[in-house]
Parts: structure tokens; C-alpha cells; sequence
């Protein structure tokens, strides 16, 4: 009985808390009704995944009993947000002039960490009806002063349209010296007013349309479309002009036996290749499984950028992260596909092993780089941290929905799709394979075929870079959705020719070359990445080094894996189709 009228409690706690925040949820407000403002965290202003509390600084406040704290979904929390009730009074359409929040004296060690903060050009952030609102703490002093300098008055400028509020500016003001057993006084003071601009264009102010609507923008993704044109017209003329004649040649019938046995003893090429080109590659199961996350990180990356375009969703906090790792979830069903069939076509036998691979190889890699990543945050009290119970979310997702999804798709992949439909049959032993100019070596073309893939989305790498490490909001998901889609052809032109090569260089190893070949791009967008941390940033740290390296290998893991993923099918559509029009007996 004692249990039921507990949750009964509960549940009326929880129905009393919605009915308080439902204004706030639905962004509309009464005359005199209260606007809570919510601060979230504050940090250097050059080290953006360095955060901390808003009152990991010594900030004075409210003597009102203990804040409430605002908990957001997954996606918010994995963000690094913790919003905190201000308990600063402000209320819907009521001007309020200067008031006290709170007063305290700065003892040397709160003095200490408040000039160390405006050494460091440490910002805040807070969060009024769902608006971001920043502010600096403080200011470094002139140079003909030695005093830091920091910001007691803040005033709330809010205009508002019928109902809804539509924008919030922030005014710091009054700049008094940091000094040990000095008396600080915080203040406030609101002004209202009203506005024509509608509450669905509220959010175009934190959009910045010059940078990411440059005319550089817009030539990077002409100069990638005739890069797109350029190359599938040259391979395919090339390729074309290159298989006729082979084509040609291969299948020419002649009476003369002279001529026949002068042909077959100058036989050369990809032709020869027809007994090996479809033997089962080395490490089966791991390109089986790599292949499989690469296409369900494609189908994923795809996934979240309609969604995007079609909900906006970079204005809410965190949504963009949620509904990342639901569609990775999500999409599980089709990487086991891909990685079941695919291995059930090339005869393997061992299919628990290569579910297992699909379903932990990514996931896991980054997990342990998320681990040291959480550690270092846990050690510098950062937000940054994720919190245990958040952890033991996204693993029961993995473990109730992303795992169970694969082990289904590996089921029906190798089952449904897992019949050998190769056009040639593989002789029983492997012929040998000629030494050919060092160009020609598998590792060469390789790397040099992550090139032309990387020159296609090199622009907007610097975008996506810059909003991400420079506090600007993306939102050109209509030209991320270009560029991926150019990226996607590049990276098939790209294997086909790699594949091409190779097999013109009778090496019928080309199931991980043309893996490779397309994986290279990562290597190249690392290595920017490493030029744009020295000469594009001023992070500076052990924290924020290790966080900026750290995401940038999962990115590239995740880019190398889905291209890699893209260029062998590709290939592999390309090889089966060239070897179905030969005589292969």
C-alpha cells in the first residue's frame, strides 16, 4: 500500500512539474508571469569543449533554498550542458530596473580564480525560454593598467512578439577591480520591448550568414560538381575505350592456330585474372564487417542530414546528437546485412564471428576513445564528463536495440543474399603475381586514391571544423547533403580506376585496395585537421588537445570506414561486370 501511494506521489509531482514548465515548453507566456533564466556553463573561450559549471567560478547566489536543475535528453547531457535555475527574477513584459542578485567579499582565493578566468578569456552562457545568451566574465585590463578587471552588471535587453519571446541580448556592465577583501556586489535589470519578427525567424540571429553563405562556399561546391563530371566522364571514356578493346581482343575467333597461340602467349592484363580475381580476400571477416558499418555510417550520415534539413534541428539543444545515436541504433539492421551477405557470398563459414565484428569493431573503438576522453574530463571537473547513468544508457541502447538489429541483419543477409554469384570460377591454385613498378604497388594506389575524394569536400571540412571547434552554429545541412553525395561518386570513380590499375598489373588482390583506396581520405582529413589545430585555432591545453585529437580520430574512423565501405562495392560492381563478358572457362 505504502509502494502505491508512493508512485501516486510521484506521478502528481511529476504532473505539477509539467503544468509549471508547460509555458516554457510551449514558448508562451502571460502578462507578470515568470521567465526563468537557466545558467549552463562557463570555460575559456578558445578551448570550447573545456567547460565547467557556471558556479565552478565563485559566483555569488540568491538565497532562496537550493536551484532547480533542468535535465535535457540524451543528446543535451552527452553535449556537456547542466542548466541551473538562476533564481533571478524576471517576469514576462515587466521592465525591471537595476537590483541586487547577491553580494559577496573575495577572499585571495576567489580572487585568485575569478583574474585567472579573465586571463583566459573565460565566457558564459545561459539559456532564457530556450535562447542561448553569452557573455564574457570579465576583461583584461589596458596596457597602462595591472588590474583585472570583471563585470558585476548585467542587463537583459527582451523583445517579445504578442506572447512569445523572440530575442535576448545581454549587456555587461560596471567593471570593478578583483581584489582580495574587496565587497562585489552582482546586479540586474530588464528591459522589454516589443518586435515585428516572427517567432519561427527567432533563431536566424545565432546563424552566421556571411561566413557559411561566402561566395567561397558556393564556388567549392560548383568547383566539386565539374570535379564530379570531370572524372565520371574521364573514367568512363577511358575505361570504355580500355575494356572494348581488351573486349575485342579477348574474344576474337581465328582459324589461324599460329595467330591463336601468338595471342595467347601475348595475353596480358586484367583478362588473366579471371581464375583469382574473385578468390576470397585475407582477413575476410574483418573486411566483411568493415564493409558493413561503412555502409550503415552512410545510411546513417544520410539519415541525419534529411532529418536536419527537415526539422531544423540545430536550434534545439542536443536533438542533432539524440537522433545521431537512435539512427545508428537504427540502421544496425542493415549494417548486419551488408556484412552477412557479403561474407556468405565469399564463402565463409564463420558468420557469429563477423556479426560480433559488425556489431562491436566501431562502436567499441570509439567507446575506448570516449573513455579516456571522459577520464581526462572526469580529472578536470569538467561538463564535458559524461555521467555514469548516461553511459549505461547509450549501452543499453547498443546492447536491447543496435546489437539485436545486427545479429537480425546478419541473419537475413546471409541467408537471402549470401548465394556465390560470381561470373568466373576460382582456380584451386593461386597463379603468381609479376613484380610491377613501384607505382603500381598496392600501397601507392592506395594512398594516392584518397586525393581527389579529399579535394572534393576539402571547403566545407574548413565549414564543418570551424562551427564545430569556433563556436559557430551549422546549419548548411543543404550543402553538407551536396557535398556528401559528391563525395559518394568521387569515391566509387576513384576505387574503379584504383581497382583498374591493379588488375591491368595482373594483381588480383584488389578487395583491400579498393578498401583503402577510398579509406585514404580520412588520412588526409586528419592531416588537415593537424594543420587547422596550429594554424586555424588557439587551443591551447592538455584538456582541449586531447579532446580536439581525440574527436577528430572517431570522425575519421567513421569517414575512412564509410568511404572504404562505398569504393569496394563499387569496385566490386565494376569487377563482376567486366569479367561477366569474358569467356572465363
Amino acid at each position: 500500500m505504502r509502494g502505491l501511494v508512493g508512485q501516486l506521489k510521484g506521478i502528481c509531482t511529476l504532473s505539477l512539474l509539467t503544468l509549471c514548465l508547460a509555458t516554457e515548453s510551449n514558448h508562451k507566456y502571460t502578462d507578470g508571469e515568470d521567465v526563468r533564466l537557466w545558467v549552463n556553463k562557463v570555460g575559456p573561450y578558445n578551448n570550447p569543449q573545456e567547460t565547467y559549471n557556471y558556479y565552478y567560478l565563485p559566483f555569488c547566489q540568491p538565497d532562496k533554498g537550493k536551484p532547480a536543475r533542468k535535465w535535457g535528453g540524451l543528446g543535451e547531457v552527452l553535449e556537456g550542458n547542466q542548466l541551473i535555475d538562476s533564481q533571478i527574477d524576471i517576469k514576462f513584459k515587466t521592465d525591471l530596473p537595476k537590483t541586487t542578485i547577491c553580494s559577496d567579499v573575495l577572499d585571495d582565493r576567489k580572487a585568485k580564480i575569478f583574474k585567472q578566468a579573465v586571463k583566459k578569456a573565460y565566457w558564459f552562457e545561459f539559456f532564457l525560454d530556450d535562447l542561448p545568451v553569452y557573455g564574457f566574465v570579465g576583461r583584461e585590463p589596458d596596457e597602462s593598467k595591472d588590474q583585472m578587471m570583471m563585470w558585476t552588471h548585467k542587463t537583459f535587453e527582451i523583445s517579445y512578439n504578442g506572447n512569445r519571446i523572440i530575442h535576448v541580448n545581454l549587456t555587461s556592465a560596471d567593471l570593478k577591480p578583483i581584489e582580495a577583501t574587496g565587497s562585489v556586489e552582482f546586479t540586474y535589470s530588464v528591459h522589454w520591448s516589443p518586435t515585428d519578427i516572427h517567432f519561427s525567424q527567432r533563431f536566424e540571429r545565432y546563424l552566421d550568414q556571411n561566413f557559411f553563405e561566402h561566395q567561397i562556399h558556393w564556388f567549392s561546391i560548383f568547383n566539386s560538381f565539374m570535379m564530379v563530371i570531370f572524372l565520371t566522364g574521364l573514367v568512363a571514356m577511358i575505361l570504355a575505350r580500355t575494356l572494348r578493346n581488351d573486349y575485342a581482343k579477348y574474344t576474337r575467333e581465328s582459324d589461324d592456330l599460329e595467330s591463336l597461340e601468338r595471342d595467347l602467349n601475348e595475353e596480358s592484363g586484367w583478362k588473366l585474372c579471371h581464375g583469382d580475381a574473385f578468390r576470397p580476400p585475407a582477413r575476410l571477416e574483418l573486411l566483411a564487417a568493415l564493409i558493413g558499418t561503412g555502409v550503415q555510417l552512410a545510411q546513417l550520415i544520410l539519415a541525419v542530414i534529411l532529418i536536419t534539413i527537415a526539422g531544423t534541428l540545430f536550434v534545439e539543444r542536443g536533438t542533432i546528437v539524440t537522433v545521431f545515436i537512435i539512427s545508428y541504433a537504427l540502421t544496425s539492421l542493415s549494417g548486419g546485412y551488408i556484412s552477412g551477405g557479403f561474407y556468405a557470398r565469399s564463402d565463409g563459414s564463420n558468420w557469429i564471428a563477423v556479426m560480433v565484428l559488425t556489431a562491436t569493431l566501431f562502436p567499441m573503438v570509439c567507446f575506448g576513445i570516449a573513455f579516456i576522453l571522459n577520464s581526462i574530463a572526469i580529472g578536470y571537473r569538467s561538463l564535458a564528463a559524461v555521467p555514469f547513468g548516461t553511459i549505461v544508457v547509450v549501452l543499453l541502447l547498443w546492447m536491447f536495440v543496435s546489437f539485436p538489429l545486427c545479429l537480425l541483419g546478419t541473419v537475413i543477409g546471409r541467408n537471402w543474399d549470401g548465394k556465390p554469384d560470381n561470373p568466373c570460377r576460382v582456380k584451386r591454385i593461386p597463379s603468381p603475381i609479376p613484380h610491377k613498378k613501384w607505382y603500381l604497388q598496392p600501397s601507392v594506389i592506395a594512398l594516392m586514391g584518397g586525393l581527389l575524394p579529399f579535394g572534393s569536400i576539402f571547403i566545407e571540412m574548413y565549414f564543418i571544423f570551424t562551427s564545430f571547434w569556433n563556436n559557430k552554429v551549422y546549419y548548411v545541412y543543404g550543402f553538407m547533403l551536396l557535398v556528401f553525395l559528391i563525395l559518394l561518386i568521387v569515391t566509387v570513380c576513384i576505387s574503379i580506376v584504383a581497382t583498374y590499375f591493379l588488375l591491368n598489373a595482373e594483381n588480383y588482390h584488389w578487395q583491400w585496395t579498393a578498401f583503402a583506396s577510398s579509406a585514404s581520405t580520412a588520412l588526409y582529413v586528419f592531416l588537415y585537421s593537424v594543420h587547422y589545430f596550429f594554424h586555424k585555432t588557439k587551443m591551447t591545453g592538455f584538456f582541449q588537445t586531447s579532446f580536439y585529437f581525440g574527436y577528430t580520430s572517431m570522425f575519421c574512423l567513421g569517414l575512412g570506414t564509410m568511404c572504404g565501405a562505398i569504393g569496394y562495392l563499387g569496385s566490386s560492381m565494376f569487377v563482376r561486370r567486366i569479367f561477366r563478358n569474358i569467356k572465363c572457362d
